[in-house]
């Protein structure tokens, strides 16, 4: 195994331009992510292995051999592993991946009625990052991006989301294609927003169903308030009209999980 020790190679280099550009992302199809869990949630979920650094004595003997062993896999210095590495002397792992194909076109809906998270021009990639937390810990079918602020594969919204990024379907689309998808499929959808709303304590989501939640700024779009199947709102007790985004889209599907694990 090749040992790389200098900031200044050119492997080290591009490494380092996909943990920060987004535009170099993009163009190179790949991302970066840390740590073993990460690293086993993504081979798991499918996407194919690009190249590996590890620091053997951080990363620890034997981890997952087999596979590093058939990749493309460097050994780097603690001291270049410290700066390559988000959580400096912790893990001992970070490995560049394939991203994958988010296209709605590309997507087969399952038999059961499926759930669906439509997320509309979030903001904060941590926010993303814990909404797709609840994403996997709801085991819904998909989390739908449209008019994406923030890549997918940012690495705050990578450590956030604890891997779940990876571990969920993601589908990224226009917004006006989502909704013909939804009304070919029979998919209700339901807005989080103030205006025109029922309590979502109201509502049957036993049946396929969309939840959309827009930005903590701004809401959701005019689009989704006046082409939804129904608004819907959480009740709010305090002094506020709105929540955490990431909260709020928690309670939804949590509501249509416990709704359906009664039929």
């Amino acid at each position: 195994m090749q040992v790389i020790s200098s900031p200044h190679n050119k492997i080290i280099k591009d490494l380092i331009a996909l943990s920060e550009k987004s535009k170099f992302r993009k163009q190179r199809g790949l991302f970066v992510i840390e740590g073993k869990r990460e690293f086993e949630i993504a081979l798991k979920s499918g996407y194919e292995l690009q190249t590996a650094f590890v620091q053997p004595e951080l990363l620890g003997k034997p981890f997952l051999l087999e596979q590093l062993e058939t990749q493309s896999c460097f050994e780097v210095t603690t001291e270049l592993y410290s700066r390559i590495a988000y959580r400096g002397s912790t893990e001992g792992i970070v490995s560049i991946f394939k991203q994958k194909d988010h296209s709605l076109t590309n997507y087969k809906l399952p038999e059961t009625p499926p759930l669906f998270l439509v997320l509309e021009s979030i903001e904060k990639p941590g926010n993303l990052g814990a909404i797709f937390r609840s994403a996997d810990a709801a085991n819904i079918e998909a989390v739908i991006i449209t008019e994406p602020v923030v890549d997918l594969y940012n690495p705050n919204c990578l450590r956030s989301s604890l891997g779940c990024v990876l571990s969920i379907p993601s589908i990224v689309c226009e917004t006006k294609e989502l909704q013909l998808f939804f009304k070919k499929h029979q998919i209700q959808s339901f807005a989080a927003t103030l205006q025109n709303a029922n309590s979502y304590l109201e509502q049957n989501y036993t049946s396929p169903t969309a939840f959309i939640v827009g930005s903590e700024a701004k809401g959701l779009k005019n689009f989704w308030r006046e082409n939804a199947t129904q608004n819907i709102v959480i009740p709010m007790r305090g002094a506020i009209d709105s929540m955490n985004v990431s909260v709020a889209a928690s309670i939804l599907l949590f509501e249509a999980i416990r709704q359906r694990s009664s039929l």
